[in-house]
């Protein structure tokens, strides 16, 4: 498809710098294709899903993946170089992303304090493989210790990282950490909504999908079969596969919280909608006239225009549902991105969920 169907147009003034305060406060957006748009908010969420229901988060953990520091070289002046971690590939490699990228080479040292990096390969779109010094733990344990907090970069531009980043750019069950970006429809969760959402009688499960930092990278092509996904690790366990599965059989639904956890459900299911475990990279790239298996609702913010993300929710809503639905956010004054409002999509009628009916 061409990427431009997949363009807006959105203020500067809709993107949101801050979160909502508290953070389950913010607007939340219902679509359901054939039906007007409900303006919400997101504590009305366990009303508007049904009794056995099931919620599904990830609880990834955001590390402190944005490193600067000195490139050095023999017989050359130092210079500043900033990485963006972005997908682990051993307990000392790291695939990042780096600026300026065209002034790295195959060889050269990158020092983050006491934390050191060679220079393993470089790849395409200024990416980097990066060997550290150490390793496992203490890698991790370094990189905490000199990284920043890696603020996407319609933030990051605007304002400077501070100490609320540490807190807000995180949901409160995040347990596994590896992502280098929020999962960021979980930040609306507080955990009062969750009890709340445990008292309506929804269950609520977890996946882990490590968020990388190709989700910030535009699609540069002209059409989405050009376009290619950086992987992302994810994982998926059993009993968790066999408890959303039974949630199915019984009449229930699968709600995503985000993104990613959908991505990472229909990573992990078979054609018939039915999941396994999972353990591994997902590339997966959803765009309309995919079939969805595994997602019977999805619970997301509003997305850049052009995104992989804004094709996703479009492959599942209709297109031109979340362009109506859109032009009404912007319309209204709903916050945009990482740390703005939310959205209640159902499926359209081009996306073929296993349960398509609205509550």
């Amino acid at each position: 498809m061409r990427v431009d169907l997949f363009d807006f147009e959105l203020p500067e003034a809709s993107i949101a710098l801050r979160p909502a305060e508290p953070r389950d406060a913010g607007r939340m957006l219902v679509v359901r294709p054939g039906a007007p748009v409900a303006d919400r908010t997101v504590r009305d969420l366990p009303g508007l899903l049904r009794a056995g229901d099931a919620l599904v988060f990830n609880d990834t953990r955001v590390i402190p993946a944005r490193l600067n520091g000195v490139r050095t070289r023999p017989g050359a002046p130092g210079q500043r170089t900033e990485v963006m971690l972005h997908l682990r590939e051993s307990a000392a490699r790291w695939r990042a992303f780096a600026r300026p990228a065209k002034r790295l080479a195959a060889g050269d040292t990158l020092r983050f304090g006491e934390l050191t990096a060679t220079v393993i390969e470089k790849a395409e779109a200024g990416e980097v493989i990066l060997g550290f010094d150490r390793a496992g733990a203490e890698l991790d344990a370094a990189v905490a210790a000199v990284g920043a907090v890696p603020l996407p970069p319609y933030i990051a531009g605007k304002r400077a990282t501070d100490a609320r980043d540490a807190t807000d750019y995180q949901t409160v069950y995040a347990t596994k950490p590896g992502a280098v970006a929020a999962p960021t429809a979980g930040l609306h969760f507080s955990d009062a909504l969750l009890a709340d959402l445990d008292a309506a009688g929804l269950r609520c499960h977890h996946v882990t999908l490590h968020v990388g930092a190709g989700t910030f990278l535009p699609v540069k092509a002209d059409d989405t079969d050009a376009h290619r996904m950086h992987a992302e690790i994810g994982h998926l366990d059993a009993p968790t596969a066999a408890a959303l599965n039974a949630v199915r059989a019984a009449g229930g639904r699968i709600v995503a919280v985000g993104t990613t956890a959908l991505r990472l459900l229909e990573s992990a299911a078979a054609p018939d909608g039915t999941l396994s475990a999972f353990s591994g990279a997902t590339e997966i790239f959803i765009t309309p006239g995919y079939r969805f298996r595994a997602v019977d609702a999805l619970v997301t913010n509003f997305h850049l225009p052009r995104s992989t993300l804004f094709m996703l929710v479009s492959a599942f809503s209709g297109l031109a549902t979340m362009r109506a639905a859109y032009a009404h956010a912007v319309e209204t004054g709903y916050r945009f991105y990482s740390y703005g409002d939310a959205s209640l999509l159902f499926p359209g009628r081009g996306a073929d969920a296993a349960s398509a009916t609205p509550a």
